[in-house]
């Protein structure tokens, strides 16, 4: 198999695994509920490559969270050298991790829900790792063998909940605010450079944010290594690497997200995410 893109399509009352055929703007169905349930088997490549089903417009398709329903969603926090200078922090020793509930995550043109309860909404784009096989305590050198490919997240942030106290959990995982997808691009898909992918968030068409995974202090390899020492990555686990600097809590003044906005993220050969933001009633 030489690169493959794989979505999760929301088809009526259930959902599909497919293979993006970009070229023909068409998705092909594969015979799994979703790309995590495809991902769990051993086969799953070439399950992808023979794919035959029905197919779909992809101007019309739905699609739901790339991996609607992922044993674990980790999170890097501080990984790149942009956003880390624009705190005025150190740089870290080692990876700073913060989780995800599978409740968090929304689908790629799905509307990203502005909490009621917060005032201080912010976007950060990043790059998502997908684990394609068991990893557990594997060396930096081996740890890519664990690697599906990548897609598209906003790490979407509830500011004022995040630094209610030194933990970041409760203002990372509110419900339906963390869109994934569209698809997942494996990793030997020529649309794929793993030496530098460009990223970039738009709101309403203007650029809030610019960066290249080239400035990561932790790289793909360094972070899958680290999570496996102290628990196993499964099939359709999903890693968010950390956002380059320009969220808007560390602009002056600051910026929020706020109902009616259009945030677009995108990373270069992965496609993007296209998300209106919609205020939720009290």
């Amino acid at each position: 198999m030489v690169g493959v893109k794989l979505a999760s399509l929301r088809t009526g009352t259930s959902t599909t695994a497919a293979r993006i055929e970009e070229a023909d703007g068409e998705a092909v169905e594969v015979s799994a509920a979703d790309v995590g349930v495809l991902l769990a088997q051993a086969d799953w490549p070439q399950i992808a490559a023979a794919a035959a089903g029905t197919r779909h417009s992809l101007a019309e398709v739905d699609y739901a969270p790339l991996v609607p329903r992922p044993g674990k969603v980790v999170c890097v926090g501080q990984n790149y050298r942009a956003h880390i200078e624009e705190q005025g922090a150190e740089m870290p020793r080692f990876p700073t991790l913060f989780a995800k509930y599978t409740s968090a995550l929304a689908g790629a043109r799905d509307d990203i829900v502005l909490p009621a309860v917060s005032e201080a909404v912010d976007w950060e784009v990043e790059l998502a790792v997908v684990i394609g096989w068991p990893a557990y305590r594997v060396a930096e050198e081996e740890a890519m063998k664990a690697v599906a490919g990548y897609a598209v997240i906003n790490d979407v942030s509830m500011r004022d909940w995040q630094f209610k106290t030194s933990q970041f959990l409760q203002g990372k995982t509110f419900d339906k605010a963390t869109p994934l997808g569209p698809w997942l691009v494996t990793r030997d898909d020529p649309d794929v450079n793993e030496a530098g992918m460009q990223l970039s968030c738009e709101i309403n068409g203007k650029t809030v944010q610019q960066g290249d995974t080239s400035d990561l202090v932790f790289g793909v390899a360094q972070v899958v290594s680290y999570i496996s020492q102290f628990t196993t990555l499964r099939p359709g686990d999903v890693i968010a690497t950390g956002t380059p600097g320009g969220s808007g809590h560390f602009l002056e003044p600051k910026r929020y997200l706020k109902d009616g906005d259009l945030l677009v993220t995108r990373v270069a050969g992965l496609g993007e995410c296209r998300n209106l933001c919609r205020r939720e009633a009290p």
